[in-house]
C-alpha cells in the first residue's frame, strides 16, 4: 500500500517514523526537542506555549523525511490541556503533566461529586493533580477571566491533528484520549457536559469523539489524517499487545495496564477505566514506588548507578534471606496509603548484608507491581504474559525476579519509539479502511516487537513463597490495605 508516518510529540520532544504500510517495518525515523525553557530550579514546566509543539514537528520532519507519505497518525503525552476561545486561539498556554499546585483542585472536585466512588461510577477514574478535569478546576480558582474565556477544549493530540488539517470547524479525539480527561466515561463511551461544568463553572465544546480507524480529516495536499491517541495508548497499539497481555512500566512510579473487552468500574479508584486505541480497554493500576525505590536503595548503600544494585542483588538469593522491603518510600496509590513510609522488616544477623538489602529492593518494587496485576487479575483480567517496558527492564535482577513473582512469561521488548510506531499503524489503519482495504473492526496485523522471552519455570513456587512472605508482611503492617 505504501508509507505511513506516526509522530510522538512526547514532554520533551517529537520523534517521528516513517513506516511500510504492510509490515510496520520502520524506513526513516526524525527527531527534534521541543523549544522549551527549563523553569528556574529544573522540572518541567507546568505551562507550555502549544506552538513549541508545532516547531517541535516542524524540524523533526526536515530533510524531506515526509516525502512520499499517504497518511500521518498522531500521539502526544496525555493530561496536556490546550483551552481554546470562542474563535480558536489559545486562552493561555497549554496546561501538561502534574504539579502540587492542582492537588487541592482533585481533593476538591472529588468532594463536590461525592466522593471516589461517585467519580469511579461517573467515569471510571478519580480525579489525581494531572488530570485535565482538576486543571480546569484549578484554572476556574485561580484564573476566573481565563476560565470564562475557554468555549473550546483540546488536548494535545487534538490540537495537534487540529493545526495539520488546517485548523477546520469540526474538531475530533478518540476514545483512548477522551477516557483520560474525566470527564468522558470509558463505560458509557458519552462525554459528561455536567462534570466540565462542575470544575470550569460553564459549558463548552468538546471534541467529537470518533472510531478507531476513522480518519479526522484530509489536508489539502490530499495526506490522510488519522484520529490519533494518546502516548499510553499509542504505546501499547505499537507494542501489538491484546486480549491476555499486560504492560508494566517501570519508571519512577509503576504502572500496570492491560487489553480487556469491557470498562472496569473501581469504586476504591485504584483501576482508572481507560480505553484503548482499537475499540478495547486498557485498565491501568498505578504505583507510586517503582525504580525510585531501586535508587533509594543504591543511594543508602553507596552505589554509583542501577547496574551496581543489579549486580550485588544477584549475589544474594530469592527471598532476600528473610528481609522484606515495602517500598512505600512516596506513600503508595496501590493499595491506597498515601500516608505511609516504607518498612524494611525481618532483620536477623544473618540477613544484614549489603546483597540482601539489594535483592530486597528489587524483590519489594516487583512485589509491589504484582499487587498491582493481582487488582486486575481479582476483576477478571486474563494475564497470560507481561510486557516489561523502562530502562530498569533490562538489569539482570529485574529479569531474574519477575517471571517468578508475576507468575508468568516476561516478554522484554527491545527500546524502540513505540508510541510513534502506534501512531504509524493508526494511520494504516485508516488509510486502509478509506481505501477499503482494511476492516474497521481489525488493524492491520505488523510484525510484532523484537523482544526477550523469559519464562518462570522451574521458579514458580519459589516466587510464590517469596510474594507469600511479602504479602502477609503487608498484611501485618497494613491490615486490609488491599
Amino acid at each position: 500500500m505504501g508509507i505511513v508516518a506516526g509522530l510522538d510529540s512526547s514532554p520533551d520532544f517529537t520523534r517521528i517514523v516513517v513506516c511500510d504500510t504492510d509490515t510496520g517495518a520502520v524506513l526513516r525515523q526524525g527527531y527534534a526537542p521541543h523549544p522549551v525553557e527549563s523553569p528556574a530550579g529544573g522540572g518541567r514546566p507546568s505551562d507550555v506555549d502549544p506552538q513549541a509543539w508545532l516547531l517541535s514537528l516542524g524540524e523533526a520532519a526536515g530533510g524531506g523525511l515526509l516525502e512520499g507519505v499517504q497518511a500521518i497518525g498522531v500521539s502526544a503525552q496525555q493530561n496536556a490541556v490546550v483551552p481554546l476561545d470562542a474563535q480558536g486561539n489559545t486562552v493561555r498556554p497549554a496546561m501538561v503533566g502534574g504539579d502540587k499546585r492542582t492537588q487541592v483542585a482533585a481533593a476538591d472536585l472529588v468532594d463536590a461529586l461525592g466522593g471516589r466512588e461517585a467519580w469511579a461510577q461517573a467515569v471510571g477514574c478519580v480525579p489525581q493533580a494531572a488530570q485535565p478535569v482538576t486543571k480546569l478546576r484549578w484554572m476556574a480558582r485561580t484564573e476566573p477571566e481565563n476560565a470564562q474565556r475557554t468555549a473550546i477544549l483540546l488536548q494535545a493530540h487534538d490540537w495537534l491533528v487540529w493545526q495539520l488539517l488546517g485548523r477546520p470547524v469540526r474538531r475530533t479525539t478518540d476514545r483512548g484520549g477522551a477516557s483520560g480527561t474525566g470527564y468522558w466515561s470509558a463505560a458509557t463511551g458519552g462525554y459528561r457536559p455536567d462534570l466540565v461544568e462542575l470544575a470550569l463553572g460553564h459549558q463548552v465544546m468538546l471534541p467529537e469523539v470518533i472510531g478507531p480507524a476513522d480518519a479526522a480529516g484530509t489536508t489539502p495536499e490530499g495526506l490522510l489524517i488519522s484520529v490519533g491517541t494518546g502516548e499510553t495508548m499509542a504505546a501499547a497499539f505499537g507494542l501489538g499487545i491484546g486480549l491476555g497481555d499486560a504492560v508494566v512500566s517501570l519508571g519512577a512510579s509503576g504502572s500496570v495496564m492491560a487489553v480487556h473487552p469491557e470498562a472496569l468500574v473501581d469504586g476504591s479508584g485504584m483501576i482508572t477505566a481507560l480505553a484503548d486505541a482499537t475499540g478495547m480497554h486498557l485498565p491501568v493500576v498505578t504505583t507510586l514506588n517503582a525504580v525510585r525505590t531501586l535508587r533509594g536503595a543504591a543511594e543508602l548503600l553507596g552505589l554509583p548507578d542501577l547496574e551496581s544494585l543489579s549486580d550485588l542483588a544477584m549475589k544474594s538469593t530469592p527471598g532476600s534471606h528473610g528481609l522484606v522491603l515495602l517500598p512505600y518510600l512516596e506513600g503508595e496509590r496501590t493499595p491506597n496509603l498515601p500516608h505511609t513510609a516504607g518498612t524494611l522488616a525481618g532483620l536477623r544477623r544473618e540477613s544484614m548484608k549489603a546483597e540482601h538489602l539489594a535483592r530486597a529492593a528489587f524483590e519489594g518494587m516487583l512485589c509491589g507491581l504484582a499487587d498491582a496485576l493481582d487488582v486486575l487479575r481479582g476483576r477478571g483480567v486474563d494475564v497470560r504474559r507481561v510486557f516489561l517496558l523502562g530502562q530498569a527492564a533490562e538489569l539482570p535482577a529485574v529479569q531474574a525476579a519477575a517471571p517468578m513473582l508475576f507468575g508468568t512469561q516476561v516478554v522484554v521488548p527491545q527500546p524502540a519509539d513505540y508510541a510513534a510506531i502506534g501512531a504509524a499503524r493508526q494511520a494504516a489503519w485508516a488509510l486502509g479502511a478509506s481505501q477499503g482495504t482494511l476492516d474497521v473492526r481489525n488493524p492491520p496485523v505488523w510484525q510484532g516487537a523484537v523482544a526477550q522471552v523469559l519464562e518462570p519455570g522451574d521458579e514458580l513456587a519459589v516466587g510464590q513463597a517469596v510474594r507469600q512472605q511479602f504479602v502477609a508482611m503487608r498484611e501485618q503492617t497494613h491490615p486490609g490495605a488491599l
